[in-house]
C-alpha cells in the first residue's frame, strides 16, 4: 500500500480494517488538498482563492438516514425514536466490511485531528475520505494538530466517508442508499451515499453530545459564543433564521465559536476549529467577517459563478438555499485561540416569533430557562419552505434536537444546575415580529436587538424595573438604553389589545402541547417554567 505525507507512528489504518488501498495520502496541507481536488475534478478555484465544490444529490443532512448502533452500551442510555434510529450491530459490521472492500482500489485522504479546545475534554479523531475536498473540509472544521502531535496521534473516534459507496437497503439495513451510522462501541462513524460534508461535522457533534454529558458530566451545547474584553462570556442559542450568527459576531468581542461548545466547571470551549456558515445572499456589507474569511483554503459549497467569471454569485440558489462556506476559525480577525473562555455570565435564547407575541427581550428564571431550552422555539414564515403560507411554530429541543443522543431533559437539568451554581442571567430575545403577527406587524429592528443585548451584557438591565408577562410569566424590562420604551412590552405595539391576548394564549397553548412529549421525563422545577394557560390535551 503506497503511503505518503505526515503519518502517525502510533496507529495505522489496519486498526479499522483497511490494509489495502491504491494510495494513502496522510495529512496533506490545504494547498496540496486544493491541488488534488482540482486534479480530481472535484471543484474549481474562485477569484478570491476559495475552492468551490458541489455536494451532489444531497445539499443538506439527511436526518432520517442517521442511525446509532443499538447494543449493550447504548440500549439504556440513548433517546431512541425518530431522531436516534437504532441500527443492528451485525449489520454495522457487515456494512463496514463492504466499505473496506470497496476502498481497496481507491486513493484515500486521511486527516488526523481532534475536537474540543479544552485539553481535558478533547476527542482525538481520524477521518478517511475518498475525496480531497472533503478532507480539506475536515482540516477546516476540526482542530488541527502540530507536526509533533501528529507523530504519536492515537485516534479515539474514526470517520470513514465514501460518498460514492451506496448501501443496499434490502441487505444492509439502511432506509435507502445513503447513510450516516454512529457506533459508540467500535468508536466509528460510517458515511456513504452522500457528498454533504456537514454529515461529518454533525456526526462528531452527536458523538460529543453523548460522551460529554453521559461520561464526563459536561454540558454540550448547540450554540455560538463570544467574550468581551473583561473576560465576560456570552452564549447564544437559536435555530436557523433567528440571528444567532449575526448577533454573536460582534467586532467588540472575541469569537469563541459559531456552533458547538462545551461547558465545564471552569470554562466554555469550542468543539471545532472552524466555521460552517450559510452564504445565500451574502454581501460584504451584511457579513464582513464571513466575506473576508472566504479566501484560499476556504471552501464554498453548491454556489455558482456569475456567467463568464470566477466570481461567486451568492444570490444564486439554483442548487440549494443551503449554500455554505467552511473555513478555519483563525480566518476571523477577532477569533479567540485557543477557543476557550470563562463560564458565561449571560445566555441568550434567540427566537424569531412570527406571531408578534414574545417580548423583544425578557429575563428567565431557572425553571423558565430549562422549559424554554427544552422547547427550542422559533417560527417559520411564509416563503421559507414550500407549502408554508402562514407562520408556523417550530420546536427543536435544546435548539438542536437532531443532534441529541440523550433525552433533552438531561441537557436541560445540567443547564439549570449550572445557571444556579454560577448565577447566570438567561434572556429570551425575540428577533421576530412586533406590532402584530407576520403580515401585519414588522420585524424587530436589528439595531434595537443589538442595543438590548449590549445592555444585558453591560449589566444595564440589572438596574431597571420589570413587568411580568401575564401568560408566559417572563420578566420584561420597562426601559432599556437606546430602545423605545413602548416596544418593550409587545402588547403595547398591537393596535388591538384583545387580538394580542388571544394570540398570546394560542402560542402558549402550542408550547404546552409540544412539551407533552417531554413532560413524563421532566422534574417539577422544569414543569414550573411553563406558560400559564389552560390546555386540553388530545
Amino acid at each position: 500500500m503506497k503511503e505518503s505525507g505526515d503519518k502517525s507512528n502510533a496507529v495505522g489504518l489496519e486498526s479499522i480494517g483497511i490494509r489495502e488501498a491504491q494510495e494513502v495520502l496522510w495529512n496533506l496541507t490545504p494547498a496540496e488538498l486544493v491541488e488534488e481536488a482540482i486534479k480530481n475534478g472535484e471543484g474549481a478555484l474562485t477569484d478570491n482563492g476559495a475552492l468551490m465544490c458541489d455536494t451532489g444529490k444531497f445539499t443538506g443532512r439527511s436526518p432520517k438516514d442517521r442511525f446509532i448502533v443499538k447494543d449493550a452500551n447504548t440500549e439504556d442510555s440513548v433517546w431512541w425514536g425518530d431522531i436516534n434510529i437504532p441500527f443492528d450491530p451485525e449489520k454495522f459490521d457487515q456494512l463496514h466490511a463492504k466499505m473496506v472492500d470497496y476502498l481497496k482500489d481507491k486513493k484515500l485522504y486521511v486527516r488526523d485531528a481532534y475536537a474540543g479546545a479544552h485539553p481535558e475534554y478533547r476527542l482525538n479523531l481520524r477521518i478517511v475520505n475518498t475525496q480531497a475536498w472533503q478532507n480539506l473540509f475536515c482540516n477546516n472544521m476540526f482542530l488541527r494538530l502540530t507536526k509533533e502531535e501528529l507523530k504519536d496521534h492515537t485516534p479515539e473516534f474514526t470517520i470513514i466517508c465514501a460518498p460514492e459507496f451506496e448501501a443496499d437497503p434490502a441487505v444492509d439495513g439502511t432506509r435507502q442508499s445513503n447513510f450516516a451510522i454512529i457506533n459508540f462501541t467500535k468508536n466509528m462513524i460510517l458515511i456513504g451515499g452522500t457528498g454533504y460534508a456537514g454529515e461529518m461535522k454533525k456526526g462528531i457533534f452527536g458523538v460529543l453530545n453523548y460522551i460529554l454529558p453521559h461520561h464526563k458530566n459536561t454540558l454540550s451545547m448547540h450554540c455560538s459564543a463570544n467574550v468581551g474584553a473583561d473576560g465576560d462570556t456570552a452564549i447564544f442559542f437559536g435555530l436557523s433564521g433567528t440571528g444567532k450568527t449575526t448577533l454573536s459576531a460582534d467586532p467588540h468581542r472575541g469569537l469563541i465559536g459559531d456552533d458547538e461548545h462545551g461547558w465545564t466547571e471552569d470554562s466554555v470551549f469550542n468543539f471545532e476549529g472552524g466555521c460552517y456558515a450559510k452564504v445565500i445572499d451574502l454581501t460584504r456589507e451584511k457579513e464582513l467577517q464571513i466575506w473576508d474569511a472566504i479566501k484560499f483554503g476556504s471552501i464554498v459549497e453548491n454556489t455558482r459563478f456569475f456567467p463568464g467569471t470566477r466570481t461567486v454569485d451568492y444570490t444564486n440558489n439554483s442548487v440549494t438555499e443551503n449554500t455554505r462556506t467552511a473555513y478555519p476559525i483563525n480566518y476571523i480577525d477577532n477569533a479567540v485561540e485557543p477557543s476557550r473562555a470563562d463560564i458565561p455570565k449571560n445566555i441568550f435564547f434567540l427566537t424569531a416569533d412570527a406571531f408578534g407575541v414574545l417580548p423583544p427581550i425578557s429575563k428567565l428564571n431557572p425553571s423558565q430557562a430549562m422549559y424554554h431550552f427544552i422547547s427550542g422555539y422559533t417560527a417559520k414564515v411564509a416563503g421559507t419552505e414550500v407549502g408554508v403560507t402562514e407562520p408556523q411554530t417550530t420546536f427543536s429541543a435544546c435548539f438542536g434536537a437532531a443532534f441529541l443522543p440523550l433525552h433533552p431533559t438531561k441537557y436541560a437539568e445540567m443547564l439549570g444546575k449550572k445557571m444556579e451554581e454560577n448565577n447566570v442571567n438567561v434572556w429570551l430575545v425575540n428577533t421576530g415580529w412586533t406590532g402584530g403577527p407576520y403580515g401585519v406587524g414588522h420585524r424587530m429592528k436589528l439595531p434595537y436587538t443589538r442595543a438590548m443585548i449590549t445592555a444585558a451584557l453591560n449589566g444595564e438591565l440589572n438596574q431597571v424595573a420589570y413587568t411580568k408577562h401575564p401568560v408566559f410569566g417572563v420578566e420584561m424590562p420597562q426601559s432599556c438604553p437606546n430602545v423605545p420604551e413602548e416596544i418593550l412590552n409587545p402588547k403595547n405595539t398591537w393596535a388591538n389589545k384583545d387580538e394580542y391576548d388571544a394570540k398570546a394564549t394560542d402560542l402558549a397553548s402550542k408550547f404546552v402541547k409540544n412539551f407533552q412529549k417531554y413532560a413524563a421525563y421532566a422534574n417539577d422545577e422544569i414543569l414550573a417554567g411553563a406558560p400559564q394557560v389552560e390546555v386540553t390535551i388530545d
